[in-house]
C-alpha cells in the first residue's frame, strides 16, 4: 500500500558500504547499495542466501553501520546519533520481526508484546491494554497467557508481529518471517502482515528466499552479490 507522493521517503539509504573483516580476509557484503522506501510500502527484499539481505535489514534497521554511505530515516541523518539516541530512536520507529521469533520463553505472549513498552517507560497497565490490544489485532485473543512453548510456529510469529506493532513504528523490518514455517504459516503471516500494512498504514520491509511470496508485496527489490540487480514496482 503505497500511500506516499511525497518526494522525501521515510527512508533512504546512499551508496551504502559494508565490510566485514575475516582474519586479514575483507568480505564486501554490499557494495554502493542505494534505495528510497516510502511511507506504506510492503517492500520485499529477495535474493538468494548470502546476497546480502541480512546485511541490508541490519543497516536499515539501525542495528548495524555501514562502512561507508548515509543511512537517512525520517529526515533524519542517522550518522549523527550518539549511541544512547540511536537505540531510543530505533525503538520509537522500528520494529523487528525474526525468523527464529526471539520471544522469551518463561513469558506469556501477552508479557512478551508489553517488553518494549516497559523498556520504554510505559506503565504495565498501559503496557498491559496495548499488548492485548495488538494481540487481539494479530487474532490471537484466546492465548494471551499461553507461553511461546504452548504455540504453534505461526502463532510465535503472530506474537512477534504484536510485539513488533505495539510501539506504533514507522517501519516494520522483518528478516525473512517465515523461514522456519511451512507453506500455509508462511502464506498467513505475510497475509497478515499486509493486513497489518493495508489496516495500519505501516510501512513493511522483509527479507525472504522463497519467490512464491512475492505475489502478495508491492515492490520487490533483487539482491545478488551485495548489489541491487532490480527493482520492481509490482502494484
Amino acid at each position: 500500500m503505497i500511500t506516499s507522493n511525497s518526494t522525501q521517503p521515510l527512508l533512504r539509504i546512499s551508496d551504502i558500504h559494508r565490510r566485514f573483516m575475516l582474519g586479514e580476509t575483507a568480505i564486501d557484503a554490499l557494495h554502493r547499495v542505494s534505495l528510497d522506501i516510502h511511507s506504506g510500502e510492503f517492500l520485499a527484499v529477495w535474493g538468494p542466501s548470502g546476497s546480502g539481505k541480512s546485511t541490508l535489514m541490519n543497516i536499515i534497521g539501525l542495528i548495524d553501520t555501514p562502512t561507508a554511505g548515509e543511512v537517512w530515516f525520517d529526515g533524519q541523518d542517522t550518522h549523527s546519533l550518539k549511541d544512547d539516541s540511536i537505540t531510543d530512536f530505533r525503538g520509537k520507529k522500528i520494529g523487528f520481526v525474526f525468523q527464529n521469533f526471539n520471544l522469551v520463553p518463561v513469558l506469556s505472549a501477552q508479557e512478551n508484546v508489553m517488553l518494549p513498552l516497559q523498556i520504554q517507560g510505559v506503565t504495565d497497565t498501559a503496557a498491559r491494554d496495548r499488548a492485548t490490544q495488538a494481540l487481539v489485532d494479530v487474532g490471537l485473543d484466546k492465548f494471551m497467557t499461553q507461553r511461546p512453548d504452548k504455540l504453534s510456529g505461526g502463532q510465535r510469529q503472530r506474537v512477534a508481529i504484536a510485539r513488533a506493532l505495539v510501539v506504533s513504528p514507522r517501519l516494520i523490518i522483518a528478516d525473512e518471517p517465515t523461514a522456519n514455517l511451512d507453506s500455509e504459516n508462511s502464506t498467513m503471516i505475510i497475509e497478515l502482515m499486509r493486513q497489518m500494512n493495508h489496516s495500519k498504514g505501516v510501512t513493511f520491509v522483509f527479507t525472504t528466499h522463497d519467490p512464491r511470496l512475492l505475489e502478495h508485496v508491492d515492490r520487490k527489490v533483487l539482491l545478488r552479490d551485495g548489489l541491487i540487480v532490480e527493482d520492481e514496482v509490482t502494484q
